[in-house]
């Protein structure tokens, strides 16, 4: 599938598994998608399974905007507190669209809780409680945490996952890749096709010299990683600067927050660190993930020049933040750098690198040599060090659900056109997606409010409250509350109306 006809499927409204293979454009497509749907007035609410997946998109973990955290189940007493939890319920029925990226890597225990708990807080007994709900990801990727168990929690065989049966948008087109046999390996591991010619030609890279450049070192645990920084940064004989994370905010909410961030709470650097950077910052010139050497210190901060482009910058503190209920409730700030002589594989899932020297030599997990490989944007850039047998395995059950995947995606294209370019769509789309009608009767039932109470029709609604009413069109208390202008005292007093009022205008609709 195109990734214009799989932005087409996500402005449909329709419940959507995006994936296909690195390099593919899942998270174009996915930006792309957010940044339309909120120019129509949708919330979209924008998380991953995990927070380094998270941070990549400017989002929060699922596990911190479900209000869920580290839970493993529901319990009785965790449904009774979630439902009568007055934030979560405003949160759940104030999003209109949910994005979960990584789902490889997300346990199926997990998406079956987020589903119950948005049907509860929603008051909805469709999946998710009626939300769109997008999923993002590369099932050949790193799976779920297993905690020592041989079966994984894979998140598409949950009961949440068959409840919301999503549309399947495969992306097909390659953007990463050079054709010079590394697209060529990486299929043949996705399809199951890995012959002896393909390990012929992953072995021709061992040993191969990076001939001085300087390259990103890919390797499996993080004591490895730990080791290799801290050994070249010792034997840099400058002088060297240490900076110390700053935080602001509740402190399990701020610890929450650096568990989320890759930059370390204490950073040492000398003039000639390698290093890379952890944050985007595009009017700056850098992305997470670009590479760069400390090449001077002006005053406090470092320099740093870029290695793709020999861009020099003046590197200052980063500040990330933890948003809930559109509050900032904690804050961090630290350059946005970590040492990058090595990093350990499962930080390199979402980065594309030019070259990278891997040691697969200590591969645990399926998938680790495959998202390793795969961040490499051509087979000159792959220097190998080290491959075992489990470098190579994808997990055996993905291959037939995958070749399903490809069916159902390429018959969903087959009858699904480009999408629109967004030019030609309606200049105000948020005040266009509300109902007129409705709208109108709302208006008529506040000014019949305003005459029986002998007070200003405004104290009752403002017409911008009226006008999320028409377009989110309530139907019980719990949707109400999402509504900005609607406390608990006005649903009180006005609410058995109100939804009287719209439910009986949804049905006009429905005949």
């Amino acid at each position: 599938m195109r990734q214009a006809q799989a932005l087409s499927v996500l402005l449909s409204g329709a419940n959507v598994f995006l994936t296909g293979p690195p390099g593919a454009g899942k998270t174009y497509v996915l930006n792309e998608f957010v940044q339309r749907a909120r120019k129509r007035g949708k919330t979209v609410a924008v998380t991953a399974s995990t927070g380094i997946a998270a941070t990549h998109l400017s989002g929060t973990t699922i596990h911190s905007w479900s209000g869920l955290g580290i839970r493993d189940s529901l319990s009785q007493h965790d449904l009774e507190w979630l439902g009568a939890n007055d934030r979560l319920r405003k949160r759940y029925n104030a999003t209109d669209i949910l994005v979960i990226d990584e789902v490889s890597m997300l346990h199926g225990a997990r998406l079956d809780m987020v589903n119950m708990a948005c049907k509860l807080l929603r008051q909805n007994d469709k999946p998710f409680g009626g939300l769109q709900v997008v999923l993002v990801g590369d099932l050949f990727q790193l799976p779920p945490v297993s905690r020592g168990h041989e079966v994984f929690d894979f998140a598409h065989l949950s009961q949440a996952w068959e409840e919301l049966s999503p549309q399947i948008c495969y992306l097909s087109e390659q953007h990463r890749q050079a054709e010079d046999g590394l697209l060529d390996l990486l299929t043949a591991l996705r399809s199951g096709d890995f012959e002896e010619e393909h390990l012929a030609l992953l072995n021709s890279r061992k040993g191969q010299d990076p001939g001085g450049i300087t390259i990103t070192r890919l390797y499996t645990h993080n004591r490895d990683v730990d080791s290799i920084n801290d050994r070249h940064l010792k034997a840099l004989v400058t002088d060297s600067k240490t900076y110390n994370m700053a935080t602001k905010g509740a402190q399990a909410k701020v610890e929450q927050l650096i568990k989320s961030v890759l930059a370390p709470d204490k950073l040492q650097l000398k003039v000639g660190a390698e290093v890379m950077f952890v944050a985007n910052n595009f009017a700056e010139g850098f992305v997470n993930g670009s590479r760069g050497q400390v090449i001077d210190f002006n005053g406090t901060w470092p320099v740093v020049r870029l290695l793709d482009n020999d861009r020099v910058l003046k590197v200052e503190p980063h500040t990330w933040s933890l948003t809930e209920d559109g509050r900032v409730r904690a804050e961090v700030s630290q350059l946005p750098l970590r040492l990058a002589w090595a990093i350990t594989i499962h930080k390199s899932q979402g980065m594309s690198l030019d070259a990278a020297e891997i040691d697969l030599s200590q591969a645990f997990t399926p998938g680790m040599g495959y998202v390793a490989l795969s961040r490499v944007r051509s087979l000159d850039g792959v220097f190998l060090l080290g491959l075992n047998p489990t470098a190579l395995q994808l997990h055996p059950d993905i291959y037939e659900f995958d070749r399903g995947l490809k069916q159902d995606s390429a018959g969903l294209a087959a009858r699904t056109e480009d999408v629109a370019d967004e030019d030609q769509e309606v200049d105000d789309p948020g005040e266009a997606s509300y109902d007129a009608a409705l709208f109108q009767a709302l208006r008529e039932w506040r000014y019949a409010q305003a005459k029986t109470q002998a007070i200003a029709p405004y104290m009752v609604a403002h017409d911008a409250t009226l006008m999320e009413l028409a377009r989110r069109m309530p139907q019980t208390s719990a949707q109400l509350s999402a509504v900005k202008g609607f406390g608990p005292m006005k649903i009180e007093k006005y609410g058995p109306e109100l939804i009287t009022l719209v439910t009986a205008h949804a049905k006009t609709l429905t005949h």
